[in-house]
């Protein structure tokens, strides 16, 4: 779940222009491509030609088969990596290492065991806030994941849930125009993944930030996002680009037993090559189904 860099951004860089605090901003992927040489010499693509232009605000969910380069293209969002090919602009500013604009979070929560829930939420902050400043926001961040009560808590002490709420929270304490999401909940139990789901619209109703989500949850897409972006690959061509691009109608929070979301699940499980009628590709099934006793 959420970890965060705070290193500092380069001098000169347009990253530290300044912004009105808690303002989202615009993300723009420009022919996005990436390559990595491989054992042979000849080189590896991963990504190509991937055009996407996200609003201020905006949550856009990520989905693709493993592989597909769903982390590498958030990672170069972020300036945790850098395009082969084509280029990724916020608010119009080329990233730079370690943007400063972004916040990341990754599956694990990766806090500090010795510290605290408001001193692993203070690791967040920007360099340069003031201690009193610092202080009201982490308190207000904690009320707002829930964890007040539980705000001198060491990380043991807490549950999985809980330990991701407070990354939430860290990852919230930089301020970032863009919070980058790496499948956040996915090593969380079903119950507490659909709460997490619900805490993270009430975060971003009351904190709007641009959301970039990662997640091979289609469910948890159509729950969360604005927009889904569908990875995937074309015959006999190297690297993964846009297969679909599919607006998600209503608003949040959306009716999870909607019928209109059950045919665009439906559509986006056929992209990922999973039959729409349930039967796994390959697999005989029947549609016998035993009497009680089985």
């Amino acid at each position: 779940m959420p970890s965060t860099s705070t290193a500092p951004a380069p001098a000169g860089s347009t990253s530290a222009v300044s912004r009105p605090a808690d303002a989202p901003c615009a993300v723009e992927f420009a022919s996005v491509g990436r390559s990595f040489p491989s054992e042979r010499g000849a080189s590896r693509t991963v990504l190509r030609d991937v055009s996407i232009s996200v609003k201020p605000g905006e949550v856009v969910a990520i989905l693709g088969t493993s592989g597909c380069g769903k982390s590498t293209l958030l990672r170069i969002a972020g300036g945790l990596d850098a395009a082969s090919a084509g280029r990724v602009l916020i608010d119009g500013s080329p990233v730079t290492d370690f943007d400063s604009r972004t916040a990341v979070g990754f599956q694990e929560p990766r806090l500090l065991p010795w510290r605290s829930v408001t001193e692993n939420v203070a690791l967040g902050l920007p360099r340069g806030t003031s201690k009193a400043d610092g202080a009201a926001r982490v308190a207000r961040l904690i009320d707002l994941v829930g964890l007040g009560d539980f705000a001198g808590h060491r990380p043991r002490e807490i549950s999985g849930g809980m330990a991701q709420r407070a990354s939430l929270a860290r990852a919230l304490a930089r301020n970032p125009g863009v919070l980058l999401l790496d499948e956040p909940f996915g090593a969380l139990d079903a119950l507490t993944r659909l709460k997490m789901q619900d805490l993270l619209l009430d975060v971003h109703a009351a904190a709007p930030t641009t959301v970039l989500l990662v997640t091979h949850d289609v469910d948890e897409a159509l729950q969360l996002a604005d927009r889904i972006i569908l990875l995937g690959r074309q015959d006999g061509v190297d690297g993964s680009t846009i297969a679909q691009e599919i607006v998600v109608p209503g608003t949040r929070p959306r009716d999870r037993g909607s019928a209109e979301l059950a045919e665009l699940r439906a559509r986006l499980l056929d992209g990922l090559g999973i039959d729409r009628h349930g039967q796994a590709r390959g697999i005989e099934s029947t549609t016998a189904i035993p009497h009680f006793p089985y």
